[in-house]
């Protein structure tokens, strides 16, 4: 081979050379582009859109934020700091207090104590048996006994303490009756506001029950299905699915009482401080969050304790059904955990309705 032949090869492979190290240059991604994907991937699954740019910029920010967020949690979980493991969701775009307004609609202020002199008879024997002797079971989880219907979503609406009461009396209709009849939460949204309650803007459990106690019922969800704002009242006795002669508020505070409730009644609807961003990503494991509030005014949120159990690694906890859907948490639910001096406030407001 000449010279210039020799040199002609060289010229061409040191050519190619280059143009494959400035081709792999081109079409090296950024971590940043693989965050832009991630943030598609995040719209297009839970069909989020915005206004424009600048609130997509906003949101994407916040994303961001809430990824860093639940990255450093997991990291103490892997390193045995942590009982439970946190992950993005349908909430990751929100900022924390736009979530708590939004979504955490149990109002403390509006609880009054209940007079038992005016109750029904049965409130009186309900609270007799539940005071007497009972041998607790180990665990409980009443979904195994059909009383508790599927996990439903409240959308952006602080309609939490709805879900709590059907969810309550959803079980207690079942124990009486042997049919599981899904309620509506929207009847108690639109028709209970003589009551205290606030539709979308929050209530409570208990004044919802007086609602369907003086009410004489409440209707199906297929008659009157939720539409996750506030809407006028539709109520039709035609169409009752449920109905309760009252409720029974448990001791404040007494965990042991709340168990043994949970045992011998069924599902019980609860007030809890939900104002932790870890109880927002919640993704599985016994939440044990010591920052809580368990004092009366610190509770946010309403939701149904539907069972309780003994984490082999992690030690007692309540089985608890969420009204966020199924995407959030474990498959809806979260296990919160028992005995840990009221964590959360679980105990504090706790109620069921007598059937």
């Amino acid at each position: 081979m000449t010279l210039l032949n020799k040199y002609s090869v060289s010229l061409l492979l040191l050519t190619l050379t280059v143009l494959v190290a400035v081709t792999s240059v081109l079409a090296a991604v950024t971590y940043r582009d693989v965050l832009r994907e991630e943030w598609k991937e995040f719209k297009l699954k839970y069909n989020k859109t915005y206004p424009d740019d600048s609130e997509d910029n906003y949101r994407f920010k916040i994303f961001l934020d809430s990824k860093h967020l639940i990255a450093k949690h997991n990291q103490r979980h892997a390193s045995g700091l942590k009982s439970y493991t946190l992950g993005l969701n349908k909430y990751a775009d929100m900022s924390h207090k736009e979530f708590v307004y939004t979504m955490n609609g149990y109002k403390p202020h509006l609880k009054k104590p209940l007079n038992l002199a005016n109750e029904h008879p049965k409130v009186h024997e309900e609270l007799k048996t539940l005071e007497g002797p009972f041998e607790l079971p180990k665990s409980v989880d009443w979904r195994q006994h059909g009383l508790v219907t599927p996990v439903k979503d409240q959308g952006h609406c602080g309609s939490c303490w709805a879900f709590s009461s059907t969810g309550a009396l959803e079980g207690q209709h079942f124990k009486q009756t042997g049919n599981l009849i899904s309620l509506s939460e929207q009847n108690l949204v639109d028709c209970s506001r003589k009551y205290g309650n606030m539709g979308c803007d929050g209530g409570l459990m208990d004044n919802a029950f007086k609602y369907i106690r003086d009410n004489h019922g409440v209707d199906t969800e297929n008659s009157y299905p939720y539409e996750a704002h506030d809407d006028k009242c539709r109520f039709k006795n035609k169409t009752v699915g449920a109905d309760d002669k009252g409720y029974v508020d448990i001791k404040s505070g007494d965990e042991a009482m709340l168990t043994k409730a949970i045992a011998m009644k069924g599902p019980v609807s609860v007030a809890i401080d939900a104002s932790q961003e870890s109880f927002r990503f919640y993704d599985g494991g016994v939440y044990d969050e010591p920052n809580c509030n368990n004092a009366q005014d610190g509770l946010d949120h309403g939701v149904l304790a539907v069972g309780y159990g003994v984490d082999p690694v992690h030690g007692d906890y309540y089985l608890v059904k969420n009204s966020w859907s199924e995407t959030w948490g474990q498959a809806g639910y979260i296990k919160m955990a028992r005995n840990k001096d009221n964590q959360c406030g679980i105990a504090t407001s706790a109620v069921y309705p007598v059937v």
